[in-house]
């Protein structure tokens, strides 16, 4: 819809539309209720970058939505945020955070922000494999970055750390400890990250002279983590290390293995991804798969700012975590 639709319903003209929708003198207040009835019925809305250019403004926004229902924010989302938002400061830009309940309402969001010109482009995270918001988002036109591999970003640019490389890492240095029954607790089953790490460990055993490898899926929450060590630990054939997808599973993992009565690391070796602050501050501190994420969403708030500018802007890497042991992995038990 645009202020001509506006006009037309109301039988008046798109400059009388104009006057009366930015409170301006010259149309009666009969003619104006009409005018603002008529954007009400056809859904119209302003347009706030075409209204700031008009202004001789040169304002950005970038839009971010948050998926309501997961573990929460964390640490390492939380750096990812203030990257985006020290570089988008240089123009200056703002940052939008939007809290949503699913991706229907996720991808009304992002019409609703497009059609009103309300935001430039927008950052997508939480990818998942053939995610339903990568086709209407495309359908839009509006600039967007998924903070994922490449092979999920469907037609947008990504940005992304090497995951299948930092965890094949973990693996062989597990390995190399004597550990033969190794068992990796993901996220989602869906999410693209689960996906390329689970690839990445379950290829990494295989190339490994005698040893297995379990893997099971969570939520990412800590009673998630929890349930799955507990499942793991008691088996008959119990791995003697383990490797989380986040640094809360494996805070949980400490616990339950205590509860148990298992040591770390002489009955059971602990390795989480990303390395948090609840890494160094957990008794034994936590092996970690260590990245900078405040980086990484430097990199996503540059490559979405050049797209906006240039039109295009190519996918990159943004670094390759790499393993920092610490007192939660040793040698496998003989």
């Amino acid at each position: 819809m645009t202020i001509r639709d506006v006009a037309a319903r109301a039988g008046v003209s798109a400059g009388a539309v104009s006057l009366a929708l930015n409170d301006r003198p010259g149309v009666s207040d009969a003619t104006r209720r009409r005018i603002v009835e008529a954007a009400r019925e056809l859904g119209w809305s302003p347009n706030l970058a075409a209204r700031s250019l008009a202004q001789g403004d040169r304002v950005h926004t970038v839009g971010m939505a948050l998926t309501r229902g997961g573990p929460g924010l964390d640490q390492v989302q939380m750096a990812l945020i203030g990257g985006i938002e020290q570089v988008l400061a240089e123009r200056p830009c703002a940052l939008l955070l939007h809290s949503v309940p699913d991706r229907d309402a996720e991808i009304a969001l992002y019409r609703q922000w497009w059609q009103s010109g309300r935001v430039n482009g927008s950052v997508l995270v939480g990818v998942v494999a053939d995610d339903p918001r990568l086709e209407p988002v495309h359908r839009l036109g509006m600039p967007a970055v998924a903070v994922s591999q490449p092979a999920l970003s469907g037609p947008f640019p990504a940005v992304w750390t090497d995951d299948a490389a930092a965890i094949a890492e973990a693996v062989r240095y597990l390995a190399l400890l004597g550990h033969r029954r190794i068992a990796h607790v993901t996220g989602p089953e869906a999410l693209g990250r689960t996906l390329l790490r689970g690839d990445a460990f379950a290829a990494t055993a295989a190339e490994l002279p005698a040893v297995t490898a379990r893997s099971l899926p969570t939520d990412l929450s800590a009673q998630a983590g929890a349930r799955a060590t507990r499942t793991l630990l008691t088996a008959a054939e119990r791995p003697t290390a383990i490797v989380y997808d986040n640094d809360i599973m494996a805070v949980a993992a400490v616990a339950v293995a205590e509860e148990l009565g298992l040591r770390v690391p002489q009955d059971v070796s602990l390795v989480a991804w990303d390395d948090s602050d609840l890494c160094r501050i957990t008794r034994p501190q936590l092996s970690a798969l260590s990245h900078d994420p405040f980086a990484v969403g430097e990199e996503v708030a540059r490559c979405l700012l050049e797209l906006i500018d240039e039109g295009r802007a190519p996918s990159r890497p943004a670094g390759t975590p790499v393993l920092v042991p610490r007192g939660s992995t040793g040698p496998a038990a003989p």
